[in-house]
């Protein structure tokens, strides 16, 4: 039954540095929770750290160092520098005494430069979000009730020539508002693009997920879809470099690079 994202990951706040929760149960990938929840929530507590609404996240990067398990969690927080321009901070989230994921985040208000040189990523070419059939979740994947996703290349275990991945997605309740923390779950949650050209189940694991935040989230309509892409670029050594991207239109909201390991 899906769940709020909102709700899933309100933190409780103890001290300055520390938060609780207890991590739902029905947003695994297996055992632990998707990564994009557990760094989600990661971004969550960084952000309340910086008191300047006008300084957003422009940078993440977060690791997962082992499953996050539905209970009771800690969120320790630490600004590691507050400079004129910028802000740098660290979270780590905590099971039993345990580090089970850490991230740093670069929180920044916008810089008032001479027009820069104008690097363009080329928008997707997308089907009109109306004529793409819901899918249903994915079996397996439990977090996948939460999501509303419509497909349009590289679907599930299809033998496709090519490691890609497309469609439009978003939450199945409406956010109140888009945030960093949304968008990071966005980001993760479609399967890697490797098991659109696979026939049959391979376990695969996010091990290392670095986000750019290329738009102020608050600004995006929080009940309307974006537009995904996500590619393979490289693969060595039982892991992959996965590229991924949200399109509001064909301006690019977000972008991901993530390392995944093949488990077997």
């Amino acid at each position: 039954m899906a769940d709020s994202f909102e709700r899933a990951i309100a933190l409780t706040r103890v001290a300055e540095d520390e938060h609780r929760l207890v991590l739902p149960d029905g947003w695994q990938q297996g055992r632990g929770a998707f990564g994009g929840l557990v760094l989600g929530i990661l971004m969550e507590a960084m952000g309340s750290r910086e008191p300047d609404p006008a300084r957003a996240a422009r940078a993440f990067t977060g690791d997962l160092c082992g499953p996050a398990l539905p209970k009771e969690s800690r969120v320790r927080t630490r600004v590691l520098r507050r400079g004129n321009n910028q802000t740098n901070v660290a979270a780590t989230l905590e099971q039993d005494g345990a580090v089970v994921a850490h991230a740093t985040c670069l929180l920044a208000a916008p810089r008032k430069v001479s027009p820069p040189p104008r690097f363009v990523l080329e928008p997707p070419l997308r089907a009109p979000y109306e004529s793409v059939e819901p899918m249903l979740s994915a079996p397996g994947l439990d977090f996948t009730q939460h999501y509303e996703y419509r497909v349009t290349a590289g679907h599930l275990l299809q033998g496709a020539p090519e490691a890609l991945v497309t469609g439009w997605l978003r939450e199945r309740i409406p956010l109140s508002r888009v945030t960093a923390s949304s968008l990071i779950a966005r980001l993760d949650a479609h399967w890697p693009a490797l098991l659109a050209v696979e026939t049959t189940p391979r376990p695969v694991a996010t091990v290392s997920f670095m986000a750019e935040f290329l738009c102020d989230p608050s600004t995006l309509d929080p009940a309307a879809p974006l537009f995904y892409r996500a590619r393979v670029v490289a693969e060595a050594a039982g892991y992959f470099v996965e590229m991924r991207e949200l399109w509001n239109g064909d301006v690019p909201v977000a972008l991901n690079q993530q390392s995944l390991a093949m488990v077997r």
